[in-house]
């Protein structure tokens, strides 16, 4: 004989005594007279797992209240346990409709056992009143008797797709029980709900029930290698209780991971031991929502408490969950069907079940279509610490709330406070969702080798240190945007020299994790790529040539160049000097005071430039130098007129192409770059022939064909025409409509994580002005170089006018050295004869002296003697 322990036998003994107990209660209870309304419920339920235990529990209060309550009709109930194998449940069932004469099975909870229930009750006319929350569409027409007596959760989809929303995490990793209730729970519900909010699934992992570690160590293995850290877990608790210890012992329920479970785990988080608890610290959950108030509910939730904890006291917790609530109001609806009536057959009996309609602990209990109306609010809790944390409710349609009430309801569950991520604590901040720290090697992010303009990307390669140099105003940007992340994000350039297509295709194909430069955005690239907002100008526009005019007031010097200016400025006033000098011995009017003197030279230099003088020169020298400079003068301003007439025509001249019709209609030549999109969309929407379009490599191929009239027109994109324009200012512009297509952008791989934090740096480089001030100095960094643009080659310069020049300023100079000349000349003529007179002069007046002194010797002898007659002699001496 086996030994048996005392603790076990006494066990047992107490087990008989509640049994025996229970039974004599029943019998006690049972009205008198009413053996013919007893009536058997079926139930099939897992009876080792805590839901089969809280079903067994509820049921049983629910038939023990049922009886206490109503006179027609005692129920009795008969359970037997599936161990949640269908093929158990199926021979259960057939047990209890022939050997226990059920009426009605409630239960299982599972999908797979439902429907093979079902296929055994359909030979019996016996309705099952399913615990599953799902089924497919079909299964009604399938199996008439079946009728599911959950309400459906797969609403809650919409909740998990919400709380993602929220946090902006744009992709999630699914991991769900691969049994068929999982597969119905999260296909189509989960996929649709995420992409109502445009979140992707990065990875549907199915777990078998029987997974053992090492399978949960490769898939999770596999996951953590993922960028994505966001999870949603949809399996029984008992392969959840598998999948976190395995996720902690992987460390993965830290700091960047988020995880969130459905209600077939968090609505039995009530029951979870602690070992579970520690090792879910920070998850978010959502479950089925019921009301924990009243007074039907406290007195049910208070005997419940006992009753459970004395029948299992195994169990640590002994609170009511959402599955015994299922369970005790399934069996009021199928006593309220019974009381109607009599016995009857089994369609009668589903007809009368089909039409109740009474408020149960679960909620409000009320078929349509042979299932109860789903659940529309659910509970958001937070498992952290030894328990839980009740963070709100999500209403469908109304969002998230504090209460359970119809009041203060948000959409983002942001509002509902601090979460307790994995691995942060109360920080109030989520995390990103993903995480590159386990990818060994930074960002290869692929830029293009073959732009037409260096200004937006250029490539050079460091011979001394064997690197590749990036530069350019694509480049700029990506930096500044990357130093705006939150996060320090390593990255490396890597020069490609295909064309834009092949550099999109090879971020698809992930050989790049993005690419960078002056890459258009356009709806066939879509196709592979996700871009960033644009970072430039959008638009495709035409580029002409033109004939340059100003509108300025210095228009009238225009027909001249500055040389010319000062070379006739020059010979002006050569000319007058050189007339002023040789007249000036002729004309009084020509000396006098210096300020007079310069006066009046101007006055003769420009004089001469209108009006004829030649009859008042007395020099012929000076009408020689004044004649030619006449003709000279004649000619420069019939020039300028003609000059400053032409340039007055051309005021109003619009450029020479306007728009592409007229480049059509011409059969004209247009031009495009070799790398860029351009082609395809000249051939399609614009609807130009593929002969009349020509490639071009750089701008300055573009000036040079434009110029030369190889081609009419060149089409560029918006910022490459804006450059160019701006380098060839005076020669070409912008004209016709703008062609809207996408600006340039940042491609990154369909999906990516990066790619949101990439886009909301790039606005704040925007808004901040960094992005203005490096347009300003991509704008400024471009110099006009048309020296001799169509305006400055019509305007007269001295090379036009070079041999009058050379004649006139003969012509004057020699007037003036032979002026010269002679005038020396005459000089030295002049001064040889007046010296001779001078001589001559000296002589005579010296002789005359000598004369005089001799006289004057005599009478003073004379004097001498006669000293006596002084008077006379006086007079005497002064008439001689």
């Amino acid at each position: 004989m086996p030994y048996v322990s005392l603790s076990t036998l006494r066990h047992l003994i107490m087990k008989t005594f509640l049994l025996l107990l229970f039974f004599l209660v029943a019998l006690a209870l049972k009205p008198e007279g009413i053996n013919g309304d007893e009536r058997i419920i079926g139930a099939i339920s897992d009876c080792n797992a805590r839901v089969g235990k809280e079903e067994r529990v509820a049921m049983d209060m629910a038939v023990q209240d049922f009886n206490m309550q109503h006179n027609q009709t005692f129920l009795m109930l008969r359970l037997k346990c599936s161990k949640r194998k269908p093929l158990q449940s199926a021979l259960a069932a057939r047990h209890l409709i022939n050997k226990n004469k059920v009426e009605v099975i409630l239960g299982p909870r599972s999908w797979e056992e439902a429907s093979t229930v079902s296929e055994v009750s359909e030979n019996y006319d016996v309705p099952i009143l399913s615990f599953a929350d799902s089924s497919p569409p079909w299964a009604a027409e399938r199996w008439p008797f079946l009728i599911q007596a959950a309400a459906g959760t797969h609403i809650q989809m919409k909740a998990v797709a919400n709380i993602i929303q929220s946090w902006g995490w744009r992709r999630a990793n699914v991991i769900y029980e691969d049994t068929d209730s999982a597969a119905n729970g999260i296909s189509p519900y989960l996929y649709g709900a995420l992409q109502a909010v445009d979140v992707e699934i990065s990875n549907l992992r199915p777990l078998p029930s029987f997974a053992d570690s090492s399978f949960l160590h490769k898939e999770l293995e596999n996951l953590k290698k993922e960028q994505c850290r966001v999870f949603v877990v949809h399996t029984s608790l008992e392969l959840a209780r598998r999948v976190f210890g395995m996720a902690k012992e992987k460390k993965m329920m830290e700091k960047e991971y988020v995880w969130i479970t459905t209600d077939s785990i968090t609505s039995l988080v009530h029951s979870m031991n602690f070992s579970l608890i520690s090792s879910m610290q920070g998850v978010v959950g959502v479950r089925n929502s019921f009301l924990e108030t009243g007074p039907h509910f406290n007195n049910f939730s208070t005997r419940f408490y006992g009753i459970f904890g004395r029948k299992y006291p195994e169990e640590k917790h002994h609170e009511p969950g959402i599955f015994a609530l299922q369970a005790y109001d399934a069996v009021w609806t199928v006593g309220l069907a019974m009381n109607e009536g009599t016995k009857s057959n089994g369609r009668q009996l589903l007809e009368s079940i089909l039409k109740t309609d009474f408020d149960g602990l679960s909620g409000n209990i009320q078929f349509t279509g042979q299932k109860l109306e789903p659940t529309t609010r659910f509970q958001i809790i937070n498992i952290i610490g030894k328990h839980y944390r009740e963070l709100g409710f999500w209403t469908e349609n109304l969002g998230f709330s504090y209460t359970i009430d119809h009041g203060g309801y948000n959409l983002s569950m942001e509002s509902l406070g601090d979460v307790n991520w994995p691995g942060l604590g109360g920080r109030s901040s989520a995390p990103r969702g993903w995480d590159r720290s386990t990818i060994e090697n930074p960002l290869r992010i692929g830029v293009p080798n073959g732009s037409i303009t260096n200004k937006f990307v250029k490539v050079d390669y460091d011979s001394s240190t064997g690197k590749y140099i990036f530069s350019g105003f694509s480049i700029d940007v990506f930096n500044e945007t990357a130093r705006h992340l939150k996060y320090s994000l390593q990255y490396e350039f890597v020069p490609f020299g295909g064309n834009y297509n092949d550099l999109v295709k090879k971020v698809q194909s992930k050989e790049f994790d993005a690419a960078v430069g002056d890459i258009a955005i356009i709806s066939n690239r879509c196709e592979y790529v996700e871009f960033t907002h644009a970072h430039t100008e959008t638009g495709l526009v035409m580029v002409v040539p033109i004939l340059w005019h100003s509108s300025r007031a210095l228009l009238f010097v225009k027909p001249f160049t500055t040389a010319m200016w000062f070379l006739t400025f020059f010979i002006n006033v050569f000319n007058g000097f050189v007339v002023w000098s040789i007249e000036r011995n002729y004309c009084s009017e020509l000396r006098g005071p210096i300020l007079n003197q310069i006066g009046t030279l101007l006055w003769l230099a420009f004089a001469t430039l209108f009006s004829l003088h030649g009859e008042k020169l007395h020099s012929n020298l000076s009408r020689m130098a004044t004649v030619v400079w006449l003709f000279v003068a004649l000619v420069i301003t019939q020039s300028y007129t003609a000059s400053l007439s032409s340039m007055l025509t051309v005021q109003n001249l619009e450029p020479k192409i306007t728009n592409i019709e007229t480049l059509k209609s011409n059969n004209a030549l247009i031009g495009y770059s070799h790398m860029s999109f351009v082609r395809e969309y000249l051939e399609g929407p614009l609807g130009f022939k593929s002969s009349n379009i020509r490639n071009f490599t750089s701008t300055d191929e573009y000036a040079q064909a434009l110029r030369s009239g190889a081609i009419a027109a060149a089409f560029l994109e918006a910022p490459v025409a804006k450059l160019f324009v701006a380098k060839y200012c005076k020669s070409f512009t912008i004209a016709g409509p703008t062609f809207l297509v996408g600006g340039y952008g940042f491609a990154f791989p369909r999906g990516s994580l990066l790619l949101p934090d990439i886009d909301e740096a790039l606005l704040n480089v925007r808004e901040n002005g960094v992005l203005k001030d490096l347009e300003q100095s991509l704008i400024a960094s471009e110099q006009c170089v048309d020296i001799q643009s169509d305006n400055e080659t019509a305007s007269l310069s001295p090379q036009n006018f070079f041999v009058l020049f050379i004649i006139t300023g003969v012509t004057s100079s020699a007037s003036l050295l032979i002026y010269y000349f002679r005038a020396k000349d005459r000089y030295e003529n002049s001064r040889a004869r007046y010296k001779g007179i001078w001589i001559a002069t000296i002589m005579v007046l010296k002789k005359l002296g000598h004369r005089r002194n001799k006289f004057s010797r005599k009478v003073s002898d004379v004097a001498d003697e006669n000293p006596g007659n002084s008077p006379d002699n006086s007079h005497s001496q002064s008439q001689v």
